[in-house]
């Protein structure tokens, strides 16, 4: 084992996906016939490349993730259409998105997207401790779903219920660790590998900071460290603000939405892909088809632009200038998501707009708790 460690470079992402990795070379080393590995270990890596029956092997590694991914995307699906169950039918906005089409097969992030489905499902069927561990288990594939936590603490002050949060804050923190403390325990400083490696990378692909370095000065690491996670911190005291001055409670899904967006808008990368950490959360925060596709319009033409720009064929490909299309397909892509988080917020401030809860009667009573029920109507 030290010896592959010392041979080849950490995979700068959470065990989960590691271990899924993993998991997904050995399916493939088992339907490639299980060859010897002991002669591969003394060529080049330039050599293992280059050879033929190991690029066999990639196009097979390939299939298998992918084949999971679509295990993943029928699970997330199903479990959507489960959420509402007066609107079973919103996750059809999830299966049939031109996202999930185009960025479905980019990195392993759809595994991180189940984990958020299993968990709203979960919080739907009042089950906190199945929550927690949804959340947990995500969180040990990709960080977001821990944002997850604060939209569940803004329902569950609402609701009276702060021991509901508690209890699913620490089957969580049970889930995160049993899938992390192994790595820890084996190798600690590989597994911090994707902590150290995102706190020293500088603006990258997708974010404005690089929009903002290319257009002015590139920023370091620290300051932009500093400065997005300040920000991001002020954003989150605005949800838990709306959250809990709304007049009615708002849900899960509407909460995570806009901390998860935040996040992303202001990160020091986004790349194409993390466009599916939104897909599930906003098909049930503003399940509304003309939104949503506004919203992944914006997305599909930062899609191409960002592609175009990495393959070379526009100006910073073949003369090294800033490529005027890419740099503005960032803006676009920020505006699209503001547009629909604009559209979340007002169905927050006025719930007689959320297609959720138009029209239906709610048992609630205007401080969050349970009480006589509430019919929201147009005036």
């Amino acid at each position: 084992m030290s010896e592959e460690r010392d041979r080849y470079d950490v995979m700068e992402y959470p065990v989960g996906i590691a271990y899924y990795a993993f998991g997904a070379a050995y399916v493939t080393h088992w339907l490639a016939g299980s060859p010897d590995l002991a002669p591969r270990g003394a060529m080049s890596q330039g050599d293992l490349f280059a050879d033929q029956q190991i690029r066999r092997e990639t196009l097979v590694f390939t299939a298998v993730n992918a084949i999971g991914f679509a295990v993943c995307a029928l699970l997330t699906a199903w479990l959507l259409s489960g959420v509402n169950r007066r609107r079973p039918w919103d996750a059809a906005l999830f299966a049939l998105s031109p996202v999930l089409l185009f960025e479905g097969l980019i990195n392993w992030d759809l595994l991180a997207v189940a984990c958020v489905a299993g968990a709203l499902f979960a919080q739907s069927r009042d089950r906190a401790g199945w929550t927690g561990v949804a959340i947990g288990l995500g969180t040990a594939l990709k960080l977001y779903p821990l944002f997850l936590f604060g939209a569940m603490l803004v329902v569950c002050v609402r609701r009276g219920q702060v021991s509901v949060f508690v209890k699913a804050l620490a089957a969580g923190a049970v889930a995160w660790a049993v899938l992390n403390l192994p790595a820890m325990l084996t190798g600690f400083e590989q597994w911090k590998v994707f902590w150290s490696f995102n706190a020293t990378r500088g603006p990258d692909l997708g974010s404005l900071w690089l929009m903002a370095s290319n257009l002015h000065h590139a920023a370091s690491p620290d300051t932009v460290n500093l400065v997005s996670w300040l920000v991001f911190g002020a954003a989150c005291i605005a949800v838990l603000v709306l959250g809990l001055l709304a007049e009615h409670p708002p849900r899960m899904a509407q909460l995570g939405f806009l901390i998860v967006t935040a996040f992303l808008i202001v990160n020091k990368v986004y790349s194409p892909q993390y466009v599916l950490w939104l897909l599930p959360l906003a098909v049930l925060a503003r399940p509304r088809l003309r939104d949503l596709l506004i919203w992944q319009a914006c997305e599909i033409f930062y899609f191409a632009s960002v592609w175009f720009y990495l393959g070379g064929f526009t100006a910073a490909g073949t003369s090294g200038a800033t490529d005027p299309v890419y740099l503005w397909a960032i803006p676009i892509r920020v505006a699209g998501e503001i547009f629909l988080m604009t559209m979340v917020v007002r169905d927050i401030l006025d719930p007689r707009r959320d297609p959720v809860r138009n029209g239906r009667t709610l048992a609630i009573t205007p401080g969050g708790g349970t009480g006589q029920p509430t019919t929201l109507s147009r005036s």
